[in-house]
């Protein structure tokens, strides 16, 4: 049993063992195998990549060659243009060496010429101190001396020439300066077309129905002493079918009334407080009207630069007439009468309109001193840094100052044309605005004074004191005072009533 174990035992290894040979065998079969195709493949990877080389440097090769052909070329070409350019330098160098021996050849020539000049400029000199000595000789007189008689004859004559020429010369030119002088200023007024405006004290308030005047009236009449006392207009009520009368020489103040009596009939609302209101508001308003009517007239004259305060002084003369004509108006018809002239004699007619619009801006100011309107015109002109042409010729329109430019003289003439115009100016009523005007401010003259209103035609001066500065006696003696100013100092027609409103108003607020 042991034995036939042992015999089994030996038979396993045994088959182990020849297993295990024949499988060491059959791998070293198939390792060589494999190593055998890996070396096949080497083989054919090796020829592919030295093929891959000979292409890639034959490429190169003839890149290079290529390139190296292309840069021989560029050298064949550069070495042509440098012999061209050689060959062009000898030419030039040839012409420039012939014709340096021209010029020589031209100097020599000039030069025997210059001396052969120079011998008979030699000989002519000889000559002429000869025949000089001889006429010497001859006149008795010597060449300074004929040269001197010579010149004084020829001056003498020449200057009777020039004198008859100069004659003939001012009087055409008279004749033609006065010609064309009258065409210019005839045709400047024909290419100007505007309409005679003239201007009254009085503003027709149209109303709707009569019941509108008792409440305008109010109880009592507050409301009309109200609406005159915070506008310092007479505001007259009358039998007039539906119309009030407006009535005051200041046309803003007229303008104010009436703008605040629209809003008041329209709103309703009438009483005193409210209409302190009203006329405030409208105040303001018609402030904003005379900038924007400054602007207006500005842009439409195609003026451009002005100071604010010009511009608003512009508006202003909308509501200002001279001696019954509208500023505005005349201050407008000068500028384009100016633009016109200045642009038939050749000039600036921008500075031209400029200054004619201008011209009267002394005539509205704020304060009033005692300066004439085209002097105060100037220094406003002046403080608002106008050009001084402009200022030279808005001072110099009535000859306060001395003309310097030729602006100046036609914007006097203008102003003359459009002042002469047949129904343009009526001096009575200027006269009338300027009398009022001194009333007021003779009034506003006393201390304690802060208002003066001139109604009626000037036959009634209102006085509006402060309640804290002045007292009912003092008032009294102001009334007087004022009365006996105006009697000494004014000439006026008829008799001039002075009232004198002094009134306390307590204020407080319910809050």
């Amino acid at each position: 049993m042991v034995l036939t174990l042992i015999i089994a035992i030996s038979a396993f290894f045994a088959g182990g063992v020849i297993s295990y040979l024949l499988w060491n065998k059959l791998l070293a079969g198939k390792r060589s195998k494999i190593v055998q195709e890996a070396e096949a493949e080497a083989e054919v990877i090796r020829k592919e990549k030295i093929l891959q080389a000979k292409e890639k440097f034959l490429q190169l090769k003839t890149e290079h060659e290529k390139v190296i052909s292309e840069k021989n070329n560029r050298i064949a070409q550069a070495e042509t243009k440098i012999k061209q350019r050689e060959l062009q330098l000898a030419q030039k160098m040839e012409e420039l060496q012939r014709k340096q021996k021209e010029v020589e050849v031209i100097r020599e020539n000039l030069s025997a010429q210059m001396e052969l000049v120079e011998k008979r400029s030699e000989e002519l000199d000889k000559m002429h101190k000869a025949q000089v000595e001889k006429l010497e000789s001859i006149s008795g007189l010597s060449a300074e001396e004929a040269k001197a008689q010579l010149i004084e004859s020829l001056k003498a004559e020449a200057r009777t020439q020039a004198m008859s020429y100069i004659n003939e010369i001012v009087d055409e030119a008279k004749m033609t300066a006065t010609k064309e002088a009258k065409r210019i200023v005839v045709q400047s007024i024909q290419r100007v077309a505007t309409e005679t405006a003239i201007e009254n004290s009085v503003t027709v308030f149209n109303i709707d129905s009569d019941e509108i005047k008792g409440r305008i009236i109010g109880r009592e009449g507050r409301n009309i002493r109200a609406l005159e006392a915070a506008t310092g207009v007479e505001i007259i009520v009358d039998d007039t079918p539906e119309a009030i009368i407006l009535s005051a020489f200041d046309p803003v103040r007229r303008e104010i009334a009436r703008l605040a009596l629209h809003q008041l009939v329209t709103d309703g609302r009438i009483h005193p407080a409210r209409i302190e209101e009203v006329v405030q508001k409208v105040q303001k308003q018609v402030e904003e009207e005379i900038i924007e009517v400054g602007k207006r007239t500005t842009i439409d004259l195609g003026i451009h630069g002005l100071h604010p305060e010009l511009i608003r002084l512009v508006g202003k003369m909308k509501y200002r007439s001279s001696y019954g004509q509208n500023l505005l108006q005349h201050s407008r018809e000068v500028a384009n009468l100016c633009a016109i002239m200045a642009s038939e004699l050749g000039l600036n007619p921008k500075v031209a309109k400029r200054a004619g619009l201008l011209h009267d801006i002394g005539k509205v100011p704020d304060d009033e001193p005692e300066l004439p309107h085209a002097i105060l015109g100037m220094k406003l002109a002046e403080k608002y840094k106008e050009k001084p042409e402009v200022c030279n010729a808005i001072g110099s329109h009535h000859d306060e100052v001395e003309m310097t430019t030729l602006i100046a003289p036609i914007v006097q003439v203008c102003d003359a044309i459009s002042g002469a115009r047949p129904g343009a100016r009526r001096e009575v009523v200027e006269s009338y605005i300027k009398r009022l005007k001194e009333m007021e401010d003779l009034a506003l003259s006393y201390p304690g004074v802060l208002k003066t209103y001139a109604i009626q035609a000037g036959r009634e001066l209102r006085v509006i004191v402060g309640s804290e500065k002045v007292s009912d006696e003092e008032a009294n003696k102001l009334s007087f005072e004022i009365a006996k100013k105006i009697q000494d100092e004014m000439t006026y027609p008829g008799q001039v009533k002075i009232t004198v409103i002094r009134e306390t108003r307590a204020i407080s607020y319910a809050k």
